[in-house]
């Protein structure tokens, strides 16, 4: 019985974490707009730091600064798309180079 309910235990509480990293994804405004992502952005970089500092000094660790990044989330999501499409755009073409390149090989290793 108890071989049974442990993989539904897991199941369960795996599906809810997902559930709960989805809804806080969602609830700070990752999942919105390119502004609201790179609102949510800035504020996890003021908040962040401060936290895991103190967490590390439960802890007693020390771990190095946090490197400063600057970028613009909704720049690297914009060349993200551009990339996409431009391979989509030119995959029927690429479809059929590769193609007959095979039938080409194969010609050849049937002779």
């Amino acid at each position: 019985m108890a071989a049974r309910l442990l993989p539904a235990a897991r199941f369960i509480i795996k599906g809810s974490l997902a559930g709960a990293a989805v809804y806080v994804a969602y609830d700070q405004g990752l999942l919105g707009s390119g502004a609201e992502g790179a609102e949510a952005l800035k504020k996890a970089q003021t908040v962040l730091p401060p936290a895991i500092k103190e967490w590390t000094s439960y802890i007693g660790w020390e771990l190095p600064p946090t490197p400063k990044i600057d970028f613009s989330p909704s720049d690297s999501w914009n060349k993200g798309v551009q990339t996409v499409m431009s391979a989509l755009s030119v995959a029927p073409t690429r479809a059929c180079e590769y193609t007959l390149e095979g039938w080409k090989y194969m010609k050849d290793l049937v002779k």
